[in-house]
């Protein structure tokens, strides 16, 4: 499953080129036997997709990818507040023994040294308490790229999505593993 906002489920995209429908297509060309579950909802703030966590586990993932963040970035929302939020999160996918890989997001630039390094700082620090694998950008090398982004400059295009799988995918394999290692009690 991946868990997250308008980067998970495809805002602009079409049928099949969001990121969970272009990772599954990538881990199946790798001999990997998995279904990814989009569980992303545009808009989402770490607070909406804390609210949402008991929905998402009604779907019983193997492992979840947990994509939040970006929208509490764009609005300047506390950092304090991401963390509690994604702290949370994590939290209650460990508690049913799911395996998490905690995807990081950067903070616009242009909010400050202090906010940045403050947001910056949320999700190293998540991965460490609670020992699970970070991606630590999410966007590495897309964000800020107009070949690889739609016209609204935020949101990665079809061949965006693809540089995104392409780089996450080694550590997505990671998780699978730990999931298959943990006899993952879901089914899927």
């Amino acid at each position: 499953m991946v868990f997250g906002d308008s980067l998970t489920h495809g805002y602009g995209l079409s049928a099949g080129e969001p990121f969970p429908d272009q990772l599954e297509v990538a881990l199946r060309a790798r001999e990997q036997k998995v279904t990814v579950i989009n569980s992303g909802n545009s808009g989402d703030t770490t607070a909406s997709g804390r609210a949402r966590v008991e929905w998402a586990l009604a779907d019983r993932p193997d492992a979840v990818i947990v994509e939040l963040g970006a929208n509490d970035g764009l609005r300047g929302l506390d950092p304090a507040q991401t963390y509690e939020n994604l702290d949370a999160i994590v939290k209650r996918f460990k508690a049913e023994g799911i395996p998490v890989l905690l995807a990081g997001m950067l903070a616009p630039r242009n909010l400050g040294p202090e906010y940045v390094e403050e947001f910056d700082s949320v999700f190293p620090r998540l991965a460490a308490k609670h020992d699970v694998p970070l991606y630590p950008f999410f966007l590495e090398g897309v964000a800020l790229n107009p070949d690889l982004n739609q016209a609204d400059g935020t949101h990665p295009n079809k061949e965006g999505v693809a540089v995104i799988v392409s780089k996450i995918l080694p550590k997505v394999e990671e998780l699978l593993a730990a999931a298959r290692g943990t006899g993952a009690r879901h089914g899927g």
